[in-house]
């Protein structure tokens, strides 16, 4: 079902890399990958990394991510200009585009 794809970045010390807070026109968008049967952690680690060497180019941070490996579910928390962004750097990485994206909002 879905086409390829995971994503996120982590500062030395465990701390998510976040943007600066003055970065204009930027927003947060969780996508979901559903993947045809199970997922590697490995895998998914090795298309993130891709994704970090990728993203600059579009104004684009992975920040975290997170997988189901037995039901093949990944969740990968990014910023971006727009959804599309996000998608065109998993696209150009390893061809593993999410099958949604949605806007959020990051709580306490």
């Amino acid at each position: 079902m879905c086409r390829r794809g995971p994503d996120s970045s982590i500062e030395p010390g465990g701390q998510p890399a976040r943007p600066d807070e003055g970065n204009k026109g930027m927003s947060l968008f969780m996508d979901v990958h559903h993947m045809d049967g199970s997922v590697s952690m490995d895998d998914v680690a090795n298309a993130h990394a891709a994704d970090l060497k990728t993203q600059d180019a579009h104004d684009v941070r992975y920040l975290r991510y997170w997988v189901d490996e037995e039901h093949g579910k990944i969740f990968c928390l990014v910023d971006a200009p727009d959804a599309e962004a996000a998608n065109t750097v998993h696209r150009e990485a390893h061809g593993l585009v999410a099958d949604e994206i949605f806007p959020v909002a990051e709580g306490a």
